[in-house]
């Protein structure tokens, strides 16, 4: 049995719900226990049609290499190679579709209720399980026989639905657990069918199909009998209603089909909402759910569009501020901050190996909604904006029209149908924004190249902030790119508990750490049961000569750790202060090195080096003089020194720590300078 599933840990869980939430999981309860008796039976259906097609033309504008890569990955995938989470499998060509290659482990059968997903020795690491099973790499290959017409694609792609639709019958085994599989599955399929349409056998492998039917139901059925709830109502229940959503508007040949419909439009427009700040950042503060909630709004937009079904204005307002925040917080090479936790999950791929994927939402966003004057430039392509593109109907593209005017417009667009609601101009930032008071996220920036997140925000979202780590004032430093002071990343989720605790732990980031204690505490590894809150005391990102941050937090009982952060515009020269104020304390304070970062670490200075596109780089980071420094790399016992590129992968990283004691009369003092 794993840390999560002891009686412990159910009472910390439900001590975070409210009577509602309560009240809605004793019914799902109730209601597992009676499809185990008496399951669910798909109406029969007749007449079934797809026509939510791509319009005529479609195919042909997407761009010749970025075509090329998509081929180049479909090719891999008909070999059987594919990569899950720094996992290489050759075995895709005939998949079994319960095996964890990761651990050798074959999950249970059964009742999917009964199955012990949470235990590595029961059933594997689930994320090696479910993650095939969102069938993307199908909507590659699909994407494939679209540009191709080769069908060998498309024969490969209907032998494993015909597979995967064989040896999980609904409510059997562990890909019917988890409502935001069933969702994202629901989306990939979607696109085959529309990817596929060309190919004589699409019709009888879905709508001609009572096998695929009946599928396509149950997992209807499904997502609207046990929606993610309360305190769990984070990006899960976005991929939910739009998976739902996109289902009902494609495959709509149910009775159930219009109510699922209109109930998941609303669920996804109340939840969009929910799920973000009025500036445009994901409300989980962990920036790769930002992109996949973005691309599951946008997939939801294109369905609806396609289908003709008028959406409120609020959805389209959200993923509009959402794309602006975006490109308001990437660097120079459209990174996004390594805020939180990550798990590489995409909300659609049609894509090869080399796409960038922030560059592709921002470049689907200049189409939707138009890009501003401060946006960076994509210079990459993708495959899946004109796909996206050509089923959403864009907004009229306004800019500031002069230097007084504070904000572009944009209107909704001209026509009928789906033209949404909207009595008045949207405002949109007339300046790249750099303090985002809502979510506590500041972005100092300097003409030398330097990118820096400081972090006063909550932690994280909802009373079990599950996707939030114990990293409040921590700072993270780019220099044209390159991670100098990074955030470490992720790495797992389930089943290496002590992984999972360094990589959300307050050590495991560029913060100050008291008495060995994170800041916040966790009772789990998706729940936090005392959240430290944060403050944002001032900032200035104004002055073209210095750019200032200064906040607190009170996660250290009894203390209060300021931060205050200095970025020099001109030479990129950085300050960072600590100050605790409150009883004399032991103190480590960490800094992260990017795994390109080479240290030369004597007393308190270190001279950092690295190599970006062939030319040597430098820095001198000096370090507070009232600490013993030394330096950290690749510790397993306890980890320190480590850096997560992507979910289920590390490599070894250089920390550098500090130790000694802190009280009122101390002020630490951190400067990294760059040399030319």
């Amino acid at each position: 049995m794993t840390v999560s599933t002891t009686a412990g840990w159910y009472l910390r869980r439900l001590s975070r719900m409210g009577p509602l939430e309560v009240a809605g999981r004793a019914g799902d309860t109730v209601r597992r226990r009676r499809w185990r008796a008496e399951p669910p039976h798909c109406p029969a259906v007749t007449g079934a049609r797809f026509t939510a097609v791509l319009p005529a033309g479609t195919i042909a504008a997407i761009p010749p290499d970025a075509a090329k890569r998509l081929v180049a990955e479909a090719d891999r995938l008909m070999d059987g190679h594919a990569e899950f989470f720094g996992v290489a499998r050759d075995d895709l060509a005939d998949p079994d579709w319960w095996w964890d290659p990761k651990t050798g482990r074959r999950a249970p059968g059964g009742y999917a209720f009964d199955v012990p997903y949470r235990s590595e020795d029961a059933a594997g690491d689930i994320k090696q399980i479910w993650e095939p099973s969102r069938h993307q790499y199908l909507t590659v290959l699909a994407a494939a026989y679209a540009i191709t017409g080769d069908e060998r694609y498309a024969d490969r792609v209907a032998g494993h639905l015909r597979s995967w639709w064989e040896v999980n019958p609904p409510l059997h085994g562990v890909h019917w657990i988890s409502g935001i599989e069933l969702g994202i599955r629901l989306l990939s399929w979607v696109w085959i069918r529309r990817l596929l349409d060309d190919w004589a056998g699409a019709a009888g492998l879905f709508e001609d199909n009572p096998v695929a039917r009946n599928q396509i139901w149950h997992h209807q059925r499904w997502l609207a009998a046990f929606p993610s709830r309360g305190s769990s109502a984070n990006n899960h229940v976005i991929a939910e209603t739009a998976g739902q959503f996109a289902a009902a508007c494609a495959f709509g040949w149910f009775p159930s089909s219009a109510r699922w419909r209109a109930d998941a439009l609303r669920s996804l427009d109340r939840q969009l909402r929910a799920n973000t700040f009025l500036s445009g950042l994901n409300r989980e503060l962990a920036s790769e759910y930002h992109g996949l909630v973005l691309e599951l709004g946008l997939a939801a937009l294109a369905e609806a569009d396609a289908a003709d079904v008028p959406v409120p204005a609020t959805v389209r307002l959200v993923l509009l501020r959402m794309t602006d925040a975006l490109a308001a917080v990437v660097d120079d090479r459209l990174r996004p901050p390594r805020q939180g936790d990550a798990d590489d999950g995409h909300g659609l791929v049609v894509d090869g190996a080399g796409t960038d994927r922030w560059g592709s939402l921002l470049a689907t966003g200049d189409a939707v909604f138009g890009r501003l004057d401060w946006w960076p430039t994509v210079t990459g392509t993708d495959v899946r904006t004109p796909l996206l593109t050509a089923l959403i109907r864009p907004y009229a593209k306004a800019q500031p029209s002069s230097k007084d005017q504070p904000s572009s417009q944009v209107q909704p667009p001209s026509g009928t149908g789906t033209a949404p609601a909207v009595t008045r101009p949207v405002t949109r930032p007339a300046s790249r924004p750099a303090h985002f008071a809502d979510a506590g996220m500041t972005i100092l920036r300097s003409p030398a190249g330097i990118w820096c997140r400081c972090d006063g925000g909550p932690h994280g979202f909802l009373s079990i902030a599950a996707h939030a780590h114990a990293d409040a004032l921590s700072v993270e430093v780019r220099h044209d790119g390159v991670d100098v002071l990074a955030d470490p990343g992720t790495f797992c989720y389930h089943g290496q508990p002590e992984w999972r605790q360094y990589f959300r732990s307050t050590l495991g980031h560029n913060t100050l750490q008291l008495d060995g204690a994170d800041q916040s505490v966790s009772g789990g590894p998706f729940l936090w049961t005392r959240h430290a809150r944060t403050r944002v005391l001032g900032t200035d990102t104004s002055d073209e000569g210095v750019n200032r941050w200064c906040a607190e937090h009170d996660g250290y009982q009894g203390s209060v750790h300021r931060r205050r952060v200095e970025l020099t515009a001109a030479t990129g020269e950085l300050r960072v202060v600590d100050e605790v104020r409150g009883p004399r304390r032991a103190a480590r304070l960490a800094f992260h090195l990017g795994p390109a970062i080479t240290a030369d670490l004597v007393e308190n200075r270190a001279v950092l080096t690295w190599t970006r596109d062939g030319e040597n780089r430098s820095a001198v980071l000096d370090l507070p003089g009232q600490l013993d420094w030394w330096a950290h790399r690749g510790e397993s016992d306890p980890p320190l020194g480590w850096y997560s590129v992507g979910f289920g992968r590390k490599e070894p990283a250089t920390t550098l720590v500090g130790t000694g004691f802190a009280d009122s009369t101390a002020e630490f003092t951190t400067v990294l300078g760059f040399r030319d």
